[in-house]
Protein backbone atom coordinates (compact mmCIF):
# COMPACT_ATOMS: atom_id res chain seq x y z
CA UNK A 1 0.00 0.00 0.00
CA UNK A 2 1.26 3.75 -0.83
CA UNK A 3 3.36 5.20 2.49
CA UNK A 4 0.25 7.83 2.45
CA UNK A 5 2.16 10.76 0.53
CA UNK A 6 -0.92 12.55 -0.02
CA UNK A 7 -1.68 12.78 3.52
CA UNK A 8 0.89 15.28 3.72
CA UNK A 9 -0.60 18.29 0.94
CA UNK A 10 -3.60 18.20 3.39
CA UNK A 11 -2.29 18.22 6.92
CA UNK A 12 -4.36 18.06 9.93
CA UNK A 13 -2.23 21.74 11.50
CA UNK A 14 -1.22 24.26 8.65
CA UNK A 15 2.70 23.95 9.12
CA UNK A 16 4.62 27.02 10.42
CA UNK A 17 6.82 28.36 7.90
CA UNK A 18 9.44 31.13 8.00
CA UNK A 19 10.54 32.41 4.24
CA UNK A 20 13.50 34.72 4.08
CA UNK A 21 14.88 36.09 0.57
CA UNK A 22 14.50 37.70 -2.35
CA UNK A 23 11.48 39.33 -3.17
CA UNK A 24 10.50 40.44 -6.68
CA UNK A 25 7.56 41.65 -8.47
CA UNK A 26 6.97 39.78 -12.24
CA UNK A 27 5.77 41.28 -15.50
CA UNK A 28 4.21 40.26 -18.13
CA UNK A 29 3.36 42.46 -21.26
CA UNK A 30 1.69 40.68 -23.85
CA UNK A 31 0.53 41.53 -26.95
CA UNK A 32 1.13 40.55 -30.68
CA UNK A 33 3.83 40.95 -32.95
CA UNK A 34 3.13 41.32 -36.44
CA UNK A 35 5.80 43.64 -38.26
CA UNK A 36 9.06 44.99 -38.24
CA UNK A 37 9.52 48.77 -36.75
CA UNK A 38 10.80 50.86 -39.70
CA UNK A 39 12.81 52.83 -37.09
CA UNK A 40 15.45 49.76 -36.36
CA UNK A 41 15.49 45.85 -37.41
CA UNK A 42 13.29 44.86 -34.35
CA UNK A 43 9.77 43.43 -33.66
CA UNK A 44 6.94 45.74 -32.74
CA UNK A 45 4.79 44.25 -29.96
CA UNK A 46 1.43 45.87 -29.63
CA UNK A 47 0.64 45.64 -26.36
CA UNK A 48 -2.54 44.44 -25.38
CA UNK A 49 -2.46 43.84 -21.41
CA UNK A 50 -0.01 42.76 -18.55
CA UNK A 51 -0.23 40.54 -15.45
CA UNK A 52 1.94 41.07 -12.17
CA UNK A 53 2.97 37.94 -10.09
CA UNK A 54 5.19 37.62 -7.24
CA UNK A 55 8.61 36.20 -8.74
CA UNK A 56 11.54 35.49 -6.51
CA UNK A 57 11.16 34.58 -2.52
CA UNK A 58 7.76 35.36 -3.61
CA UNK A 59 6.80 32.94 -5.84
CA UNK A 60 7.94 30.44 -3.18
CA UNK A 61 5.33 32.21 -1.09
CA UNK A 62 2.98 31.99 -3.49
CA UNK A 63 3.29 28.22 -3.85
CA UNK A 64 2.87 28.03 0.20
CA UNK A 65 0.58 29.73 0.76
CA UNK A 66 -1.46 27.70 -2.09
CA UNK A 67 -0.87 24.85 0.13
CA UNK A 68 -2.30 25.97 2.69
CA UNK A 69 1.58 27.18 5.40
CA UNK A 70 1.06 29.35 8.05
CA UNK A 71 3.55 31.64 6.57
CA UNK A 72 6.06 34.44 7.44
CA UNK A 73 7.62 36.49 5.35
CA UNK A 74 11.03 38.58 5.30
CA UNK A 75 12.64 40.32 2.36
CA UNK A 76 13.20 43.61 1.34
CA UNK A 77 11.53 45.72 -0.82
CA UNK A 78 11.80 49.50 -2.29
CA UNK A 79 9.45 52.65 -1.13
CA UNK A 80 7.75 52.82 -4.79
CA UNK A 81 4.48 51.69 -6.21
CA UNK A 82 6.60 47.98 -6.77
CA UNK A 83 6.13 47.13 -3.01
CA UNK A 84 2.68 48.54 -2.68
CA UNK A 85 2.03 45.73 -5.76
CA UNK A 86 3.81 43.00 -3.98
CA UNK A 87 1.90 43.37 -0.53
CA UNK A 88 -1.30 43.56 -3.10
CA UNK A 89 -0.67 40.47 -4.59
CA UNK A 90 0.87 38.77 -0.86
CA UNK A 91 -2.54 40.60 0.57
CA UNK A 92 -4.47 38.35 -2.18
CA UNK A 93 -2.67 35.27 -1.48
CA UNK A 94 -3.91 35.65 2.19
CA UNK A 95 -0.67 36.64 3.24
CA UNK A 96 0.39 39.05 5.61
CA UNK A 97 3.50 41.86 4.82
CA UNK A 98 4.13 42.65 8.02
CA UNK A 99 8.32 40.61 7.57
CA UNK A 100 8.42 43.06 4.45
CA UNK A 101 11.47 45.68 5.25
CA UNK A 102 11.41 48.86 3.01
CA UNK A 103 14.34 49.97 1.73
CA UNK A 104 14.18 53.69 0.53
CA UNK A 105 17.60 53.68 -1.12
CA UNK A 106 16.62 50.66 -3.88
CA UNK A 107 14.01 50.29 -5.76
CA UNK A 108 11.52 47.19 -5.56
CA UNK A 109 12.97 44.66 -7.89
CA UNK A 110 11.39 43.90 -10.74
CA UNK A 111 10.90 42.05 -13.91
CA UNK A 112 9.37 42.75 -16.64
CA UNK A 113 8.59 40.32 -19.71
CA UNK A 114 7.49 40.66 -22.92
CA UNK A 115 5.47 38.05 -24.28
CA UNK A 116 4.09 37.65 -27.46
CA UNK A 117 2.00 34.22 -28.50
CA UNK A 118 3.28 32.39 -25.27
CA UNK A 119 7.11 33.32 -26.49
CA UNK A 120 9.26 35.53 -24.32
CA UNK A 121 10.83 37.93 -26.38
CA UNK A 122 13.13 40.45 -24.16
CA UNK A 123 12.79 41.05 -20.67
CA UNK A 124 13.90 43.81 -18.59
CA UNK A 125 15.10 43.72 -15.23
CA UNK A 126 14.69 47.05 -12.65
CA UNK A 127 17.14 46.46 -9.74
CA UNK A 128 20.22 47.71 -7.56
CA UNK A 129 21.97 45.00 -6.34
CA UNK A 130 24.20 44.75 -3.27
CA UNK A 131 24.77 44.85 0.53
CA UNK A 132 22.29 45.96 2.51
CA UNK A 133 22.76 49.04 4.97
CA UNK A 134 23.16 48.48 8.54
CA UNK A 135 19.54 50.03 9.01
CA UNK A 136 18.24 47.72 7.04
CA UNK A 137 19.91 44.73 7.98
CA UNK A 138 19.15 45.82 11.37
CA UNK A 139 15.66 45.96 10.41
CA UNK A 140 15.20 42.29 8.71
CA UNK A 141 17.07 40.89 11.69
CA UNK A 142 14.28 42.15 13.85
CA UNK A 143 11.43 40.77 11.19
CA UNK A 144 13.03 37.50 11.33
CA UNK A 145 13.36 36.81 15.08
CA UNK A 146 10.05 37.55 15.46
CA UNK A 147 9.06 35.38 12.79
CA UNK A 148 11.06 32.52 13.73
CA UNK A 149 9.03 32.34 17.24
CA UNK A 150 7.14 29.13 16.50
CA UNK A 151 8.62 28.09 13.05
CA UNK A 152 8.16 24.27 12.06
CA UNK A 153 10.85 25.08 9.11
CA UNK A 154 12.74 28.00 7.60
CA UNK A 155 12.85 28.52 3.68
CA UNK A 156 16.00 30.74 2.36
CA UNK A 157 15.47 31.52 -0.99
CA UNK A 158 18.46 33.26 -2.54
CA UNK A 159 18.29 35.22 -5.78
CA UNK A 160 21.61 36.91 -5.30
CA UNK A 161 20.17 40.14 -4.82
CA UNK A 162 21.24 41.01 -1.66
CA UNK A 163 18.96 40.30 1.33
CA UNK A 164 20.84 37.68 2.33
CA UNK A 165 23.76 38.88 4.12
CA UNK A 166 26.27 37.20 6.01
CA UNK A 167 24.77 38.03 9.17
CA UNK A 168 20.98 37.28 8.10
CA UNK A 169 22.38 33.50 7.02
CA UNK A 170 24.32 33.02 9.79
CA UNK A 171 21.01 33.82 12.11
CA UNK A 172 18.95 31.65 10.03
CA UNK A 173 21.65 28.20 9.71
CA UNK A 174 23.59 28.92 12.49
CA UNK A 175 21.57 30.17 15.54
CA UNK A 176 21.37 27.82 18.55
CA UNK A 177 17.77 26.95 18.27
CA UNK A 178 18.70 24.54 15.39
CA UNK A 179 15.49 24.85 13.09
CA UNK A 180 15.70 23.20 10.03
CA UNK A 181 16.51 24.97 7.16
CA UNK A 182 16.01 24.53 3.31
CA UNK A 183 17.74 26.88 1.28
CA UNK A 184 17.79 27.31 -2.69
CA UNK A 185 21.44 28.50 -3.07
CA UNK A 186 23.20 30.76 -5.64
CA UNK A 187 26.27 32.10 -6.64
CA UNK A 188 29.45 29.84 -6.06
CA UNK A 189 30.43 30.33 -2.26
CA UNK A 190 28.31 27.40 -0.93
CA UNK A 191 30.15 27.84 2.34
CA UNK A 192 28.02 30.38 3.19
CA UNK A 193 25.12 28.73 4.39
CA UNK A 194 26.99 26.56 6.55
CA UNK A 195 24.89 25.02 9.22
CA UNK A 196 21.76 25.13 6.88
CA UNK A 197 20.05 21.29 6.66
CA UNK A 198 19.51 20.97 3.04
CA UNK A 199 20.41 22.65 -0.16
CA UNK A 200 18.98 22.14 -3.51
CA UNK A 201 20.90 22.91 -6.38
CA UNK A 202 19.99 22.59 -10.04
CA UNK A 203 22.92 20.33 -12.09
CA UNK A 204 24.50 24.02 -13.18
CA UNK A 205 24.55 25.71 -9.72
CA UNK A 206 25.99 22.45 -8.30
CA UNK A 207 28.89 22.40 -11.16
CA UNK A 208 29.77 25.96 -10.66
CA UNK A 209 29.69 25.50 -6.50
CA UNK A 210 32.04 22.22 -6.65
CA UNK A 211 33.74 22.15 -9.85
CA UNK A 212 32.31 18.96 -10.67
CA UNK A 213 30.96 17.81 -14.19
CA UNK A 214 27.56 16.11 -12.96
CA UNK A 215 28.13 14.10 -16.10
CA UNK A 216 27.11 11.19 -14.42
CA UNK A 217 26.00 8.75 -11.29
CA UNK A 218 29.55 9.17 -10.10
CA UNK A 219 29.58 12.55 -10.66
CA UNK A 220 26.34 13.66 -8.90
CA UNK A 221 27.51 11.40 -6.22
CA UNK A 222 30.67 13.46 -5.81
CA UNK A 223 29.40 16.72 -6.18
CA UNK A 224 26.51 16.01 -3.31
CA UNK A 225 29.21 14.44 -1.17
CA UNK A 226 31.10 17.51 -1.85
CA UNK A 227 28.40 20.29 -1.27
CA UNK A 228 27.62 18.27 2.40
CA UNK A 229 31.00 18.87 3.37
CA UNK A 230 31.31 22.38 2.51
CA UNK A 231 28.13 23.28 3.71
CA UNK A 232 27.60 21.16 6.93
CA UNK A 233 24.34 19.56 5.85
CA UNK A 234 22.44 16.83 6.85
CA UNK A 235 21.72 16.25 3.34
CA UNK A 236 22.14 17.81 -0.29
CA UNK A 237 19.28 17.53 -3.26
CA UNK A 238 20.05 17.96 -6.35
CA UNK A 239 17.66 18.53 -8.86
CA UNK A 240 18.01 17.12 -12.31
CA UNK A 241 15.60 18.28 -14.86
CA UNK A 242 14.75 15.47 -16.74
CA UNK A 243 16.73 13.08 -14.94
CA UNK A 244 14.36 13.83 -11.74
CA UNK A 245 16.25 14.43 -8.09
CA UNK A 246 19.08 13.30 -6.27
CA UNK A 247 19.77 13.57 -2.38
CA UNK A 248 22.71 12.15 -0.30
CA UNK A 249 22.62 12.30 3.31
CA UNK A 250 25.83 13.67 5.31
CA UNK A 251 27.07 10.54 6.15
CA UNK A 252 26.69 8.68 3.19
CA UNK A 253 24.13 5.88 4.88
CA UNK A 254 21.24 7.00 2.20
CA UNK A 255 20.80 8.09 -1.39
CA UNK A 256 17.76 9.02 -2.73
CA UNK A 257 17.41 8.96 -6.19
CA UNK A 258 13.17 9.90 -7.86
CA UNK A 259 12.82 9.54 -11.57
CA UNK A 260 11.37 11.89 -13.17
CA UNK A 261 8.20 11.10 -15.21
CA UNK A 262 8.13 11.70 -19.13
CA UNK A 263 6.44 15.07 -19.68
CA UNK A 264 6.50 17.63 -22.12
CA UNK A 265 8.27 21.05 -21.08
CA UNK A 266 6.97 23.91 -21.65
CA UNK A 267 8.71 26.72 -18.96
CA UNK A 268 11.09 25.73 -16.53
CA UNK A 269 10.40 28.84 -14.98
CA UNK A 270 9.76 28.69 -11.37
CA UNK A 271 10.71 24.98 -11.48
CA UNK A 272 13.10 25.52 -8.56
CA UNK A 273 10.58 27.55 -6.31
CA UNK A 274 7.72 24.92 -6.52
CA UNK A 275 10.47 22.19 -5.49
CA UNK A 276 11.63 24.01 -2.31
CA UNK A 277 7.95 24.97 -1.41
CA UNK A 278 6.48 21.21 -1.30
CA UNK A 279 9.65 19.92 0.25
CA UNK A 280 9.45 22.25 2.45
CA UNK A 281 5.84 21.70 3.39
CA UNK A 282 5.66 18.11 3.71
CA UNK A 283 8.88 18.04 5.93
CA UNK A 284 7.53 20.95 8.24
CA UNK A 285 4.53 18.38 8.21
CA UNK A 286 6.91 15.12 9.45
CA UNK A 287 6.91 13.48 6.35
CA UNK A 288 10.52 11.75 5.91
CA UNK A 289 12.77 12.95 3.62
CA UNK A 290 12.15 10.51 0.40
CA UNK A 291 8.02 11.23 0.74
CA UNK A 292 9.00 14.99 0.69
CA UNK A 293 11.20 14.95 -2.41
CA UNK A 294 8.41 12.27 -4.10
CA UNK A 295 5.96 15.13 -4.19
CA UNK A 296 8.30 17.94 -4.61
CA UNK A 297 9.34 16.16 -7.93
CA UNK A 298 5.98 15.67 -8.72
CA UNK A 299 4.70 19.50 -8.17
CA UNK A 300 7.80 20.49 -10.30
CA UNK A 301 6.75 18.62 -13.54
CA UNK A 302 3.46 20.33 -13.17
CA UNK A 303 5.17 23.76 -13.23
CA UNK A 304 6.95 22.69 -16.43
CA UNK A 305 4.11 22.46 -18.40
CA UNK A 306 2.91 26.30 -17.72
CA UNK A 307 4.09 29.60 -18.95
CA UNK A 308 5.77 31.55 -16.19
CA UNK A 309 5.89 31.46 -12.59
CA UNK A 310 2.80 30.08 -11.17
CA UNK A 311 1.43 28.73 -7.73
CA UNK A 312 0.39 25.19 -7.51
CA UNK A 313 -2.28 23.23 -6.02
CA UNK A 314 -2.31 20.30 -4.04
CA UNK A 315 -5.17 18.51 -5.99
CA UNK A 316 -2.77 19.24 -9.47
CA UNK A 317 0.05 17.70 -7.06
CA UNK A 318 -2.10 14.68 -6.31
CA UNK A 319 -3.26 14.18 -9.95
CA UNK A 320 0.45 14.15 -11.04
CA UNK A 321 1.54 11.85 -8.35
CA UNK A 322 -1.49 10.07 -9.25
CA UNK A 323 -0.50 9.54 -12.86
CA UNK A 324 2.94 7.96 -11.63
CA UNK A 325 1.62 6.12 -9.32
CA UNK A 326 -0.98 4.66 -11.14
CA UNK A 327 -3.66 3.45 -8.85
CA UNK A 328 -1.70 2.07 -6.44
CA UNK A 329 -1.80 5.22 -4.24
CA UNK A 330 -5.93 4.98 -3.94
CA UNK A 331 -5.23 1.60 -1.72
CA UNK A 332 -4.63 3.24 1.94
CA UNK A 333 -4.48 1.24 5.58
CA UNK A 334 -7.06 2.17 8.03
CA UNK A 335 -4.99 5.32 9.49
CA UNK A 336 -4.34 6.59 6.35
CA UNK A 337 -7.33 6.77 5.22
CA UNK A 338 -8.50 8.32 7.97
CA UNK A 339 -6.06 11.18 7.81
CA UNK A 340 -7.31 10.79 3.97
CA UNK A 341 -10.64 11.44 4.94
CA UNK A 342 -10.16 14.37 7.29
CA UNK A 343 -8.04 16.52 4.64
CA UNK A 344 -11.14 16.09 2.04
CA UNK A 345 -13.18 17.68 4.36
CA UNK A 346 -11.18 20.07 5.29
CA UNK A 347 -11.36 20.63 1.26
CA UNK A 348 -14.96 20.84 1.15
CA UNK A 349 -15.42 17.37 0.47
CA UNK A 350 -18.01 15.05 0.80
CA UNK A 351 -17.33 11.86 1.37
CA UNK A 352 -19.48 8.36 0.02
CA UNK A 353 -18.87 5.22 1.54
CA UNK A 354 -19.83 1.49 0.65
CA UNK A 355 -18.34 -2.26 1.31
CA UNK A 356 -18.37 -5.58 0.18
CA UNK A 357 -16.27 -8.82 -0.79
CA UNK A 358 -16.26 -7.80 -4.49
CA UNK A 359 -15.38 -11.17 -5.45
CA UNK A 360 -15.28 -11.53 -9.27
CA UNK A 361 -16.30 -8.27 -10.47
CA UNK A 362 -18.88 -7.83 -13.25
CA UNK A 363 -20.77 -5.10 -14.49
CA UNK A 364 -23.20 -4.91 -11.75
CA UNK A 365 -20.56 -3.77 -9.74
CA UNK A 366 -19.23 -1.54 -11.73
CA UNK A 367 -22.74 0.39 -12.18
CA UNK A 368 -23.81 0.50 -8.38
CA UNK A 369 -20.43 1.85 -7.34
CA UNK A 370 -20.49 4.63 -10.40
CA UNK A 371 -24.03 5.05 -8.86
CA UNK A 372 -22.46 5.50 -5.66
CA UNK A 373 -19.46 7.99 -6.72
CA UNK A 374 -22.35 10.60 -8.15
CA UNK A 375 -23.69 10.40 -4.34
CA UNK A 376 -20.62 12.94 -3.19
CA UNK A 377 -17.53 14.20 -4.26
CA UNK A 378 -14.57 10.79 -2.79
CA UNK A 379 -15.84 7.69 -2.98
CA UNK A 380 -14.39 4.90 -0.34
CA UNK A 381 -14.53 1.63 -0.28
CA UNK A 382 -14.10 -1.08 2.50
CA UNK A 383 -13.40 -4.41 1.12
CA UNK A 384 -13.76 -7.52 3.25
CA UNK A 385 -10.24 -9.40 4.01
CA UNK A 386 -10.21 -12.97 2.60
CA UNK A 387 -10.83 -14.84 6.01
CA UNK A 388 -13.65 -12.88 6.52
CA UNK A 389 -15.03 -13.67 2.83
CA UNK A 390 -14.84 -17.38 3.72
CA UNK A 391 -16.71 -16.89 6.88
CA UNK A 392 -19.62 -14.90 5.07
CA UNK A 393 -19.39 -17.08 1.75
CA UNK A 394 -17.79 -20.33 2.60
CA UNK A 395 -14.58 -22.31 2.35
CA UNK A 396 -14.34 -22.32 -1.28
CA UNK A 397 -14.43 -18.19 -1.20
CA UNK A 398 -12.77 -15.74 -2.22
CA UNK A 399 -11.89 -16.78 -5.86
CA UNK A 400 -9.58 -13.65 -5.88
CA UNK A 401 -7.37 -12.90 -2.76
CA UNK A 402 -7.82 -9.13 -1.22
CA UNK A 403 -4.91 -6.88 -2.60
CA UNK A 404 -5.92 -8.40 -6.39
CA UNK A 405 -9.75 -7.34 -5.35
CA UNK A 406 -9.00 -3.86 -4.11
CA UNK A 407 -6.48 -3.37 -7.17
CA UNK A 408 -8.91 -4.09 -9.23
CA UNK A 409 -11.51 -1.38 -7.32
CA UNK A 410 -8.36 0.79 -7.13
CA UNK A 411 -8.03 1.20 -10.85
CA UNK A 412 -11.78 2.44 -11.57
CA UNK A 413 -12.26 5.65 -12.16
CA UNK A 414 -14.71 6.34 -10.16
CA UNK A 415 -13.19 5.04 -7.04
CA UNK A 416 -11.14 7.70 -5.27
CA UNK A 417 -9.70 5.50 -1.90
CA UNK A 418 -10.19 1.47 -0.83
CA UNK A 419 -8.85 -0.19 2.11
CA UNK A 420 -9.38 -3.74 3.17
CA UNK A 421 -10.66 -4.82 6.18
CA UNK A 422 -10.63 -7.47 8.47
CA UNK A 423 -14.10 -7.77 10.23
CA UNK A 424 -17.14 -9.53 8.61
CA UNK A 425 -19.35 -6.12 8.96
CA UNK A 426 -18.31 -2.26 8.29
CA UNK A 427 -18.94 -1.02 11.23
CA UNK A 428 -15.66 -0.21 12.92
CA UNK A 429 -15.07 1.18 9.16
CA UNK A 430 -17.67 3.51 8.87
CA UNK A 431 -17.33 4.59 12.83
CA UNK A 432 -13.68 5.30 11.96
CA UNK A 433 -14.41 7.93 8.86
CA UNK A 434 -18.03 8.53 9.44
CA UNK A 435 -18.88 9.24 6.07
CA UNK A 436 -21.49 11.68 4.85
CA UNK A 437 -23.13 9.41 2.94
CA UNK A 438 -23.71 5.07 2.94
CA UNK A 439 -24.47 3.38 -0.12
CA UNK A 440 -25.46 -0.07 -0.10
CA UNK A 441 -27.83 -2.11 -2.74
CA UNK A 442 -31.90 -2.28 -2.22
CA UNK A 443 -31.35 -6.00 -1.20
CA UNK A 444 -30.17 -4.72 1.97
CA UNK A 445 -33.58 -2.75 2.33
CA UNK A 446 -35.29 -5.39 4.84
CA UNK A 447 -31.84 -7.16 6.44
CA UNK A 448 -30.73 -3.44 7.89
CA UNK A 449 -28.03 -1.26 6.58
CA UNK A 450 -24.54 -1.91 9.24
CA UNK A 451 -23.94 1.75 9.90
CA UNK A 452 -27.20 3.53 9.19
CA UNK A 453 -27.77 4.68 12.82
CA UNK A 454 -24.27 5.92 13.20
CA UNK A 455 -23.77 8.04 9.68
CA UNK A 456 -27.63 9.32 10.23
CA UNK A 457 -26.68 10.52 14.24
CA UNK A 458 -23.89 12.39 12.64
CA UNK A 459 -26.19 13.82 9.87
CA UNK A 460 -25.36 12.28 7.11
CA UNK A 461 -27.50 9.75 5.18
CA UNK A 462 -28.05 6.51 3.95
CA UNK A 463 -28.89 5.65 -0.31
CA UNK A 464 -29.84 2.08 -1.56
CA UNK A 465 -29.29 1.56 -4.85
CA UNK A 466 -31.30 -0.48 -7.64
CA UNK A 467 -28.87 -3.31 -8.61
CA UNK A 468 -28.69 -4.57 -12.35
CA UNK A 469 -31.09 -7.81 -12.59
CA UNK A 470 -29.29 -11.08 -13.25
CA UNK A 471 -25.78 -10.05 -12.01
CA UNK A 472 -23.92 -11.16 -9.28
CA UNK A 473 -21.01 -12.99 -8.32
CA UNK A 474 -22.48 -15.85 -7.41
CA UNK A 475 -24.44 -16.28 -10.96
CA UNK A 476 -21.58 -15.89 -12.67
CA UNK A 477 -19.59 -19.04 -10.55
CA UNK A 478 -22.38 -20.63 -11.48
CA UNK A 479 -22.18 -19.89 -15.09
CA UNK A 480 -18.57 -21.02 -15.38
CA UNK A 481 -18.86 -24.00 -13.23
CA UNK A 482 -21.87 -25.33 -16.73
CA UNK A 483 -19.30 -24.51 -19.01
Amino acid sequence: MTSGLLTHLRPRRKPRIVLVGDMILDRYQYGVTERISPEAPILVLAASNEELRLGGSGNVAANLASLGAELQCVAVVGDDEGAAQIRDLLSRSGLSAEGLVVDPSRPTIRKTRLVSQSQQLLRIDEERVGPLSAAVEAAVLDRLEQALVGADIVVVSDYGKGTLTDRVLERVCRAPDRLRVVVDPKGRDYARYRGASILTPNRIEAETATGILLDGPEGIRRAAEHLCSMADLDAAVITLGAEGMYCRLADGSREITIPARARSVYDVTGAGDTAISVLAFALADGADLEAALTLANAAAGVTVQRFGVAAITADEIERALGDALGSSHKLLTLDELRLRVEAERRAGRSVVFTNGCFDVLHVGHLQYLEFSAHEGDVLVIGVNDDASVKRLKGEARPVNGAEDRAALLAGLECVSYVTIFPEDTPAALIEAITPDVLVKGADWADKGVVGREWVEQHGGRVVLADLKQGYSTTATLQRMELD
